[in-house]
């Protein structure tokens, strides 16, 4: 049974449909990347998630039971943006957010001061959210979002406002959380990001889901059967192509490495291989994967911004 499951939800706002049959699945433990270009209804699916919204129809369950109130204490949140109360002292407001999440004052002050020197935010307990920068609340925010130890956790962007530093600690955290057990919905347009941690992967375009899968089945299905070999020729210019083969794309390097990538079907790779094992000497092969770039682009289009 899937962890977080989606089913036929749409959603409308008076002539604007931004969300239209949407099903999804999440399964416990997996980190999903939620993509999709500027109002493709990322947004108003996170919020429904999370209760801020109700679908107009279909049906969100979490853990085998529909959506309640009572999935709170269960949820964390990290929303792209920042949601301080500014004239608040940072410990007292991460006190009360985590009230609201159920948990008790002891348990809430020694999460508040665990999180807090993980992500080095001791000096910050007394300071109001105004004083800090944008990165800073953002830090803020995460904490509030780990305090009660969600099982499943949705970050919004969450890298948008981080320096290479912080970028790196949220990392950590996202794999250490996952490794706990944690489920994941990451929403981002940052296509490394899906490469680097998440397991899975939909994005939606005008209203609906246009694709989702594993990571690596996604990125093999918009594959197009290329192969790509790396090898040692004795001269500056690569070794000869198979008979009645051309390579899609080659370059070579000063240190006479050339890269050269065909597109044929795996079961005619095992002899593109040996060609080029008689001629010359490989340091490297594999089956060349699309980008999520290249991806996202095909699916919706070059005008959209990923």
């Amino acid at each position: 049974m899937s962890f977080l499951e989606i089913r036929s939800v749409s959603k409308s706002y008076r002539q604007h449909q931004a969300l239209k049959e949407v099903s999804l699945e999440i399964q416990r433990g997996h980190i999903m990347g939620l993509l999709g270009p500027n109002g493709a209804g990322k947004t108003t699916l996170i919020r429904m998630i999370n209760r801020i919204l109700a679908p107009d129809s279909g049906t969100i369950n979490l853990d085998g039971t529909e959506l309640g109130p009572h999935h709170s204490r269960r949820i964390g949140y990290l929303p792209e943006e920042r949601g301080l109360y500014k004239k608040m002292k940072i410990g007292e407001q991460l006190l009360y957010l985590s009230r609201l999440r159920g948990m008790s004052s002891g348990d809430s002050l020694n999460a508040a001061k665990k999180w807090m020197t993980r992500l080095e935010m001791q000096s910050w307990w007394n300071k109001k959210a105004e004083e800090l920068s944008k990165g800073m609340q953002q830090k803020v925010q995460l904490v509030a979002a780990l305090m009660h130890e969600p099982d499943l956790l949705i970050l919004d962007e969450p890298f948008s406002g981080f320096d290479p530093v912080n970028a790196q600690m949220l990392k950590e955290i996202i794999l250490e959380r996952r490794a706990a057990g944690t489920t994941l919905l990451i929403s981002t347009h940052r296509m490394e990001t899906v490469e680097d941690l998440c397991t899975d992967v939909v994005l939606i375009h005008q209203a609906g889901v246009v694709l989702a899968g594993p990571t690596q089945a996604v990125r093999r299905q918009h594959s197009g059967n290329q192969i790509e070999i790396h090898c040692v020729g004795d001269t500056a210019s690569p070794p000869p192509a198979p008979p009645a083969r051309t390579p899609v794309s080659s370059s070579s390097s000063e240190q006479s490495i050339h890269r050269l990538v065909f597109e044929a079907a795996p079961s005619d790779w095992p002899a593109i291989i040996e060609h080029y094992n008689q001629h010359s000497r490989i340091v490297y092969f594999s089956e060349r994967l699309p980008s999520f770039q290249d991806i996202f682009i095909k699916a919706v289009g070059p005008h959209h911004q990923a």
